[in-house]
């Protein structure tokens, strides 16, 4: 785990990647004792608001609003130098200039080679987004040869699609099982109670630890969102990083 790399990545916007990248900082943070965080996002830098996670912006946009790719080597070489593991938030506007670099510049190798091991973290909706964001599933799957986890997000719906077929029944899922290696399930909740929770965090930016610590969340507002961190950990646990 310690010289573990995770890009959090998928190219439909508003799918939850920065809630993800927040709540894996924090897993890995408390796993590992530390974690060197980046966000990417040029427009909605949420990942970077978070304090107690430390993590650094990339901005990589010019004042011309076109995207530097080289500004991605300072991240790389902060990576490399780093003795605990890495999380990186990749906006929907970096998504396509971030995978072209990685690609043209074999950013992978380059990771494994000095001992990194990388996981691409992917975001699945359901509902309505369940079409696209599998098929940002199968592009990075086949392009890259490299652990993925599966984050399905119930917010958006259920993961069955207009046929009938659930996604883990699909071929296309079928077809890149094998990259698969692990999946966590992010569950529909009640949005009057777990979702207004969970809306006041992220909106003030707090960790779990701070929820705990602050005055501003009652005992049952505490509660339930501790039932998230856990539910969420212990499936993280599972997975070999």
């Amino acid at each position: 785990m310690k010289n573990s790399v995770h890009f959090v990545i998928q190219g439909k916007g508003g799918i939850g990647k920065s809630w993800v990248s927040v709540l894996l900082a924090q897993y890995l943070k408390k796993k590992a004792g530390n974690t060197v965080n980046f966000d990417t996002d040029q427009e909605n830098t949420t990942f970077a608001h978070y304090k107690a996670l430390s993590a650094i912006h990339i901005s990589v946009m010019t004042p011309s609003r076109i995207i530097d790719a080289k500004k991605f080597d300072g991240m790389i070489e902060k990576i490399m130098e780093a003795d605990c593991p890495a999380v990186i938030d990749n906006g929907a506007n970096t998504f396509s200039p971030l995978l072209a670099y990685m690609l043209e510049n074999s950013v992978i190798d380059v990771l494994q080679d000095g001992g990194k091991k990388v996981f691409f973290h992917i975001i699945i909706g359901g509902g309505s987004e369940l079409k696209d964001t599998k098929e940002g599933f199968v592009s990075f799957a086949t392009q890259f040869d490299v652990p993925i986890v599966l984050w399905l997000n119930e917010f958006f719906g259920s993961f069955v699609d207009a046929s009938g077929t659930h996604l883990a029944e699909t071929e296309a899922y079928k077809a890149n099982e094998d990259k698969v290696t692990g999946v966590v399930l992010l569950p529909a909740r009640n949005q009057q109670t777990f979702g207004d929770d969970i809306r006041r965090m992220n909106t003030m930016r707090l960790t779990f630890d701070e929820v705990i610590a602050s005055s501003s969340f009652g005992l049952m507002e505490k509660q339930r969102l501790k039932t998230v961190g856990r539910e969420v950990f212990e499936q993280l646990d599972k997975i070999e990083f």
